[in-house]
């Protein structure tokens, strides 16, 4: 089963698609045609008159740009084909849909883009084999540079479409047409920022062969997770959502504070906030419906197993302190959050960290703390799937473009997230989403994906300007349209 949510292909996957569509008996001729068609389609709906100029690549990328002219053409408009390589040599339905091509075409210069109105980009596709340089880099700088709008096939060229990075040199699209489903490079940065408007376009691939192909990365979206969440009803009361527990600092309270209160907005039942004695006061300001305990009641605290999830980390000061109160509640095996300063105190010596980790687990690293607490390399999708291996927890690895891995290999790419969220304070609001989330009994996976949907939401509702006290006043309003 292909599990809920929208599924991400990568190029291999999306490589097994055709194939599967192939042998259930529709040619690679055929989803050429239709994904050619609907290119033809954007580049009218994008710039409805004037000349085109399609920039046709060496491979199956520029097949699609041919169907997309000869359906260009066949409107009235003025289009010109200019090809990078030898039209003879690409590969067997490219070259098929090349030869029906009636017009003239040329060999790519820098200046055939010159006096077009549209510039449709079939030069490499996501499946990039070699970084993007020479006069394919050229010819698209000079349409960028001339202000003429480009429309990419699969996506702009240069950029990978399995994680987002820039190969080469890529220029910004006005709008990018995929076939089928979207692939990860499609949401992840740099690549969410280059494609412009996305369509998804339908070229005939039944979508029975997702069950073959089975992929595990999935855009994160309610379809994800709204299954795990439960809405409360007339016969619910607080006990029946969890009860979590914030453990704050002595100094920087304002952390804990903010955490303490997104996970009520979140939902939990009943929320605590535990922290040295001396600084309750600072605790007990805002808001109200916080409970608070002295740090000396932990143990008392992790007694009582209706205490299900605990977050620690925002304003817990690093060190052999904080370090400890992890151990002791990873040992009481409730579902934990690690943030901050609890994944810091832990940098350098993970393994510990790791070995200790029995129950549900969340951690919510930037990257900063993911460099100190995982020595991998690799693209962002790749390093947060394996450390959430390494880790045996979920991995959310913050940014624009936030990923949320999980031990078993699934995967969730977050797109909703606007730049204001750029400021002090809203990963600590982040995470109290997701223990908030975790105390009504969410599994793991699901409550950080939705926890990082609903940080991205409420940002966008606040809009600019905002700072992190204003992100959980705005979480019940994004619940509501759920």
């Amino acid at each position: 089963m292909t599990g809920p949510g929208e599924p991400l292909l990568s190029v291999a996957e999306m490589g097994a698609a055709d194939r599967a569509a192939m042998a259930a008996g529709i040619s690679g001729v055929a989803l050429m045609e239709a994904a050619g068609r609907a290119v033809a389609v954007a580049a009218a709906r994008l710039v409805p008159a004037g000349p085109v100029v399609v920039l046709c690549g060496p491979g199956n990328n520029g097949g699609d740009g041919y169907v997309a002219a000869r359906w260009l053409a066949r409107t009235g408009r003025t289009v010109r084909v200019a090809h990078l390589g030898d039209p003879g040599r690409l590969p067997p339905d490219a070259r098929h849909h090349a030869e029906r091509w009636p017009g003239a075409r040329a060999a790519m210069t820098a200046d055939c883009v010159d006096g077009a109105a549209l510039a449709v980009d079939a030069i490499f596709g996501a499946g990039l084999s070699r970084p993007v340089d020479g006069v394919a880099a050229d010819v698209l700088a000079r349409a960028a540079g001339f202000g003429i709008p480009i429309l990419a096939v699969d996506v702009p060229s240069g950029v990978d479409g399995d994680t987002g990075e820039v190969r080469g040199r890529a220029v910004p699209a006005a709008a990018t047409v995929t076939f089928f489903r979207r692939k990860p490079g499609h949401l992840l940065a740099p690549g969410r920022m280059l494609c412009g408007r996305l369509t998804v376009a339908d070229i005939g691939i039944p979508v029975g062969v997702l069950e073959e192909i089975s992929p595990q990365a999935r855009a994160n979206g309610p379809d994800l997770w709204r299954r795990h969440w439960r809405r409360r009803g007339p016969e619910d009361h607080k006990y029946r959502f969890g009860h979590a527990v914030v453990v704050g600092g002595g100094r920087l309270t304002g952390a804990a504070r903010l955490a303490a209160g997104a996970a009520a907005r979140a939902g939990a039942g009943l929320v605590t906030v535990t922290a040295p004695a001396a600084a309750l006061a600072a605790y007990a300001a805002q808001p109200a419906a916080l409970l608070l305990a002295a740090e000396e009641e932990t143990a008392s605290l992790l007694a009582d197993p209706r205490r299900n999830a605990w977050l620690l980390g925002p304003g817990g000061g690093a060190g052999p302190a904080l370090t400890s109160a992890v151990r002791r509640v990873l040992a009481g095996d409730r579902a934990v959050v690690l943030d901050a300063d609890a994944l810091t105190s832990f940098a350098g010596r993970p393994a510990g960290l790791f070995a200790a980790i029995r129950g549900p687990a969340i951690l919510t690293p930037h990257e900063g703390e993911f460099a100190r607490l995982f020595a991998l390399e690799g693209d962002r999708l790749t390093r947060a799937r394996h450390a959430a291996a390494l880790a045996g927890a979920v991995v959310v690895l913050k940014g624009t473009d936030t990923v949320v891995a999980a031990p078993d290999g699934r995967v969730a790419v977050n797109a909703n997230a606007p730049p204001w969220l750029a400021t002090a304070g809203t990963g600590d609001v982040l995470a109290g989403l997701a223990v908030g989330l975790l105390a009504q009994g969410m599994p793991a996976f699901e409550a950080a994906a939705m926890a990082v949907w609903l940080h991205g939401a409420a940002a966008a509702r606040c809009g600019e300007g905002l700072i992190a006290d204003d992100l959980a006043s705005a979480v019940p309003g994004v619940l509501a349209t759920l």
